[in-house]
C-alpha cells in the first residue's frame, strides 16, 4: 500500500519538454497544473518529498480537513507549492520564509493563484523565534492550521522552531507536519514537540522515511 500510495504522490510531479533558461517543475494537484520555478543553491528553493505528500493528503482529505474559509499559515514555505495548493482549496493562506527566499516565493505564489483561488494568499518574512509576537500578534493572529513540510533538518534552528510552533498555535489550532527522519538530533525533537503538543501519526511512508504527523496542545486533540 504504501508503494502504491507513494506512487500515486511522485505521478502528480511532471518536468518540462525542453529544458528552458528557467529552471521549473510541474505538479498536479486541487485541479491545477502548478509551475513552481526552483533554485538549486538553497534548499530552501527546492520541493522536496515532504511537500508533495502534504499537498497529496490536504488534497484527498478534503473533507476531512475542509480549507474553505479556514486561517492557515505555512512555516518554512520554500518553493511555496504546499500554500499554493491550500489555496487552491480555499483557505485564506500566509506563506512565510526567511527574507531571502521571500522573491522565488512570492513568484510562484502569484503565478499559480492569482484569478485561481477564493482568497489569493499573501506571503510574509517569518525567521524562526524572532519578532514573534511583533509581526504575528497572538491577540490578532487565529490560526485554524499551520502547515509544515521538511521543517525539521540538520539546521541550528531547531529551538526556535519549537518556539514558533508553540508562539502561532491557539487551543484549537491544527498543525499538519510531514517530516523526513534522518539523523538521531532530528529525530528528538519530535519528543521535545511533545512537551507541548499531543501528537498523532495520520500517514507514514517507509520507502520515503516520511511520516505526516497531525498535532494539537496537550489536552486538545479530538478522537
Amino acid at each position: 500500500e504504501d508503494e502504491q500510495i507513494v506512487a500515486e504522490i511522485m505521478r502528480r510531479r511532471f518536468f518540462p519538454a525542453l529544458i528552458t533558461h528557467k529552471a521549473w517543475e510541474g505538479f498536479h494537484f486541487a485541479d491545477h497544473e502548478i509551475r513552481i520555478t526552483e533554485a538549486t543553491d538553497c534548499y530552501g528553493a527546492v520541493v522536496w518529498p515532504s511537500a508533495l505528500v502534504l499537498c497529496y493528503f490536504l488534497e484527498t482529505n478534503s473533507k476531512q480537513y475542509n480549507l474553505v474559509d479556514k486561517n492557515v499559515i505555512e512555516i518554512g514555505a520554500g518553493t511555496g507549492l504546499v500554500s499554493i495548493v491550500a489555496s487552491l482549496l480555499g483557505a485564506l493562506v500566509t506563506a512565510t520564509d526567511l527574507p531571502e527566499l521571500l522573491g522565488n516565493l512570492q513568484h510562484n505564489v502569484l503565478q499559480n493563484t492569482k484569478l485561481k483561488c477564493k482568497h489569493q494568499p499573501c506571503v510574509k518574512e517569518l525567521s524562526w523565534g524572532i519578532d514573534l509576537e511583533k509581526n504575528f500578534p497572538r491577540s490578532s493572529c487565529q490560526f485554524d492550521y499551520v502547515l509544515a513540510a521538511d521543517v525539521v533538518y540538520h539546521h541550528p534552528f531547531l529551538d526556535e522552531l519549537l518556539l514558533t510552533f508553540d508562539h502561532l498555535c491557539k487551543n484549537d489550532t491544527v498543525i499538519l507536519w510531514a517530516m523526513k527522519f534522518r539523523l538521531d538530533k532530528e529525530n528528538q525533537f519530535v519528543g521535545r514537540f511533545q512537551t507541548l503538543f499531543d501528537l498523532e501519526v495520520i500517514s507514514d511512508f517507509p520507502s520515503l522515511n516520511i511520516t505526516l504527523y497531525k498535532a494539537m496542545r496537550k489536552g486538545r486533540m479530538k478522537v
